[in-house]
């Protein structure tokens, strides 16, 4: 006997839209129209489709096919140079996938905390910048906010050409970052910009890699979790006395407590969707909000850096930052500072990594604003060191950088890395300014500081055996020491005395 199996109506339509969308042909939103594609290097292209399903990839006359496994396909376009736009062209039997006006030069990313995120239109003067952004060899992804509890495949976001409409509202720093590598290389730029402001370093980076350092794990992943139970229970106390000022019709102006971040949420949101975007290399400012454990940071941000090139499977990619501008009240006396001690956090790992930069702005920052509003200076900063870094430009990229220092009699002369010195030394506005000196009691004072050819001779009537020099070690430095290319010196101290971050979680 024959029997018939019969599917209610609404069950077969449920059935048959869920195969539609398992065999439903996609690509992840950082392939839409107006892309940018990476020059000069095996590029990319995934998605996802029917099981065992055929993809044909095509773009100016080159053909590559992948066969789809456990839903999602992957290939790699291989001779990439740039050109006029065209059109992306992505095929199975049954569906057809176009991206038109996709460009090929160069794609950076773009991430950090808040002054990434700073939007042009609320920098320093952008009126003029704005007004003249129309260029179709600039384009723009902003990465829509994310947080995730694990690793996300697809992100929210298009490719826009550059506007004054589209350029307005991202990052001033990604932008003329953007602007002047276009202008001096001549090809295409593409700027992923991915960031948060506020964000620590910890929730940029994968969890695996927090897990396996035990002092991540103490320090970051448990103090996470005594974090959020102290707000889960100021959160259901704020709740509480919320509805009993309502109940009573009381005005209630309290606030409600910060959600702590958790450690690896934006990676997963945010940057484990990008991967395995092919990409040049990534800019970063960051650090603000862990300069409080600016210890911590001397491996944290190294960490970082290795863990993003890890997963990217792009070797060991120009990765450059951005050191923390000068904030917070001026200080009449030397002493001890958490910003200080980052900003030597961040140059440490351009000391132990390859291929990592640093733009120092020691000149852009303002006491009274944590967000300095001169970002044209940062990103043309992070151009240049670009242009030395992944273009291999013989450039002078950095200001004078500390190298080592000779103790004589009464002074100590500060002996500065060739390359950053240029065509020599300067002070700009006066005499030296910025040095601090000690002897043995480890008691800093102001010093006298000037320029002996190649070098600095920094001494002070009050130390006759000195032992230590510091240079901008404040939150606030004021300080004056370029070199004639116009860059000026990073903050250093020659004393590895111990740190008031030691030990911070």
């Amino acid at each position: 006997m024959k029997r018939t199996l019969y599917v209610p109506l609404a069950c077969s339509a449920l059935l048959l839209a869920g195969q539609m969308a398992w065999a439903e042909l996609r690509l992840p939103a950082l392939f839409s129209h107006n892309a940018v594609l990476q020059q000069g290097t095996a590029v990319n292209i995934w998605g996802w489709a029917d099981e065992g399903e055929v993809v044909s990839i095509s773009y100016r006359g080159e053909q590559v096919t992948a066969v789809t496994s456990s839903g999602k396909w992957s290939a790699q376009l291989k001779y990439l140079t740039p050109g006029p736009a065209a059109t992306l062209t992505v095929a199975t039997k049954s569906n057809r996938l176009q991206r038109t006006n996709v460009i090929v030069g160069e794609v950076w990313v773009c991430s950090g905390q808040s002054n990434m995120e700073w939007p042009l239109n609320q920098s320093f003067r952008p009126e003029a910048d704005i007004a003249s952004a129309t260029n179709s060899q600039i384009r723009l992804f902003l990465v829509a906010k994310k947080k995730a509890e694990t690793p996300t495949n697809d992100v929210a976001g298009a490719w826009v050409v550059c506007s004054p409409k589209s350029v307005a509202g991202f990052s001033a720093v990604g932008y003329y970052f953007g602007r002047d590598l276009q202008e001096v290389r001549k090809v295409p730029v593409g700027l992923i910009g991915t960031y948060w402001g506020g964000s620590p370093a910890e929730a940029w980076m994968r969890r695996a890699v927090l897990e396996a350092n035990p002092g991540y794990k103490s320090e970051i992943l448990d103090q996470f979790e005594v974090a959020q139970k102290n707000y889960q229970a100021a959160l259901a106390t704020y709740e509480k006395e919320k509805a009993e000022a309502q109940a009573k019709s009381e005005n209630f102006t309290k606030r409600a407590p910060w959600s702590p971040w958790r450690p690896s949420e934006l990676y997963n949101g945010m940057i484990a969707s990008v991967i395995p975007y092919t990409i040049k290399g990534a800019i970063w400012y960051q650090g603000e909000s862990n300069a409080g454990r600016a210890e911590q940071y001397r491996s944290l941000f190294a960490d970082m850096i290795t863990n993003w090139r890890t997963d990217w499977h792009q070797g060991l990619f120009p990765f450059i930052a951005v050191q923390l501008a000068p904030f917070k009240d001026v200080k009449s006396q030397p002493g001890e500072s958490d910003w200080a001690e980052l900003r030597e956090a961040q140059w440490l790992a351009t000391k132990r990594l390859k291929n990592v930069g640093m733009a120092v702005i020691t000149d852009v920052g303002d006491p009274k604003d944590i967000h300095p509003a001169k970002k044209k200076p940062v990103g043309q900063r992070l151009a240049l060191q670009a242009r030395s870094i992944a273009y291999g430009e013989p450039l002078v990229t950095s200001g004078p950088i500390y190298q080592k220092m000779i103790a004589s009699n009464n002074r100590i002369e500060i002996v500065f890395e060739p390359p950053t010195i240029g065509t020599g030394l300067t002070a700009r506005g006066g005499e030296l300014k910025g040095f601090a000196i000690c002897g043995e009691d480890r008691k800093f004072v102001w010093a006298d500081a000037e320029i002996v050819g190649t070098s600095v001779v920094v001494s002070s009537p009050e130390v006759s055996n000195p032992v230590a020099v510091r240079y901008g070690w404040a939150d606030c430095p004021v300080v004056n020491l370029w070199n004639k290319e116009g860059l000026p010196a990073s903050p250093f101290r020659t004393d590895d005395f111990p740190m008031i971050t030691a030990g911070k979680k």
